[in-house]
């Protein structure tokens, strides 16, 4: 937590990383891999000397996934390499820049799952003439009768539906098919100890247990089929922060993805079996005081995306004991917070946890990173250096 005689240094509303706990996080993440390397989701981190200190701490930890095509060119121009496009993508320039960088020499590779893409990928490169390395986006959700577990990804989901794409990359020799991913969200992205879904908790935890063995089983298939056509395969990439655990014994699993575990948001207190060090706060002051015990701050409203609901919004840490009002929650220019016993004034700060990790850092220009008491870093966000990607 953010020691008390820090607030006299700081301009608040403040961004802050305890780098103390961020670094056992990145231990604790490392440990999990079974000796495979890790690949960092940019989404979840969006700052480059966050992104380094990461690379520092362990020799595992080994190119990156972003989210955005505009972002992967930035990240190359600050000299990273191995960027791998988590998602498929559209833009005609900056796919254009991507093949030109390619083939001086970088090495960023574009998801694919369907022939439009690969048709589209051709088209741009009759007048690039450039590069573009290909990774295959295998959808890993499961279906229970007409459940379907999952995220709606990839519409890839048999070893035949891939083989076809792949074949389809070989008529083009500036296309070079290097990895393969499969993102089994409903394990890595979903909590089992939700507290006000103590129900639901029960059956997410029976079908990620049944999940497990299914998408396993479908990737180490797809896998051998694609090497079976002759395709050498950089990487065969899996997982997430959630799912390190099971991903990792994978033997078709050369790689995995961390990303949210390095700031361990809000939401990875909702899972059963594991738990990171809370990384990544924000501190907001106290700007009104319009009722005894209600303590009203400036901004705070930063919900998290996905089905809204209690868990996305963030949530009071310091003091102890703070709770939204329940018919305002977080607003986008103030947030009121009730306190039983705090007694608190005009210009106190109150520390808030976001329920997930890299979307905080869209509303701060930099990151203030404190050790052992002290402020040690000034770390610029992405929006920080002028960039806003998506």
């Amino acid at each position: 937590m953010v020691p008390r005689m820090l607030w006299r240094e700081l301009s608040l509303p403040a961004l802050l990383l305890d780098g103390n706990a961020f670094d056992e996080n990145c231990r604790m993440i490392a440990e999990k891999a079974n000796g495979k390397t890790i690949r960092i989701a940019t989404k979840s981190i969006r700052s480059i000397p966050v992104l380094r200190r990461i690379f520092k701490a362990n020799p595992l930890f080994k190119g990156l996934m972003c989210y955005s095509p505009h972002e992967a060119i930035f990240l190359a121009e600050q000299g990273f390499d191995d960027i791998l496009l988590g998602y498929p993508c559209w833009d005609e320039q900056a796919l254009a820049e991507i093949a030109k960088l390619n083939a001086n020499g970088k090495q960023i590779t574009c998801m694919v799952d369907s022939t439009q893409h690969i048709d589209h990928l051709n088209k741009i490169n009759q007048t690039t003439n450039g590069v573009f390395y290909l990774c295959i986006d295998i959808d890993m959700s499961t279906s229970f009768g007409s459940l379907h577990f999952g995220v709606r990804r990839s519409p890839l989901k048999s070893e035949n539906d891939v083989i076809q794409l792949a074949r389809k990359m070989k008529e083009s020799p500036s296309l070079k098919l290097v990895g393969v991913m499969g993102y089994e969200a409903q394990i890595a992205g979903v909590g089992d100890k939700v507290p006000t879904q103590k129900m639901k908790n029960r059956v997410v935890t029976i079908l990620k247990r049944r999940s497990i063995h299914k998408i396993r089983e479908r990737r180490q298939t797809i896998v051998q089929a694609l090497e079976g056509e002759g395709h050498q395969l950089v990487f065969v990439n899996g997982g997430g922060t959630g799912s390190l655990d099971t991903t990792s014994v994978d033997e078709s699993v050369t790689e995995l993805t961390a990303g949210s575990g390095f700031y361990s948001p809000l939401l990875f207190d909702y899972y059963r079996d594991f738990r990171y060090q809370p990384a990544l706060f924000f501190a907001l002051p106290v700007v009104r005081k319009p009722a005894p015990n209600i303590y009203t701050c400036l901004g705070g409203g930063y919900i998290a995306s996905g089905p809204h609901g209690e868990d996305k919004v963030p949530k009071p840490v310091y003091p102890p004991g703070g709770k939204l009002l329940p018919f305002e929650g977080a607003g986008e220019v103030q947030t009121p917070v009730y306190f039983k016993d705090e007694k608190l004034e005009i210009g106190d700060p109150i520390v808030f946890r976001a329920a997930k990790a890299g979307e905080i850092c869209e509303r701060f220009n930099e990151i203030i990173c404190f050790e052992n008491q002290e402020i040690v870093e000034h770390y610029p966000t992405y929006r920080g250096e002028g960039r806003c990607f998506l």
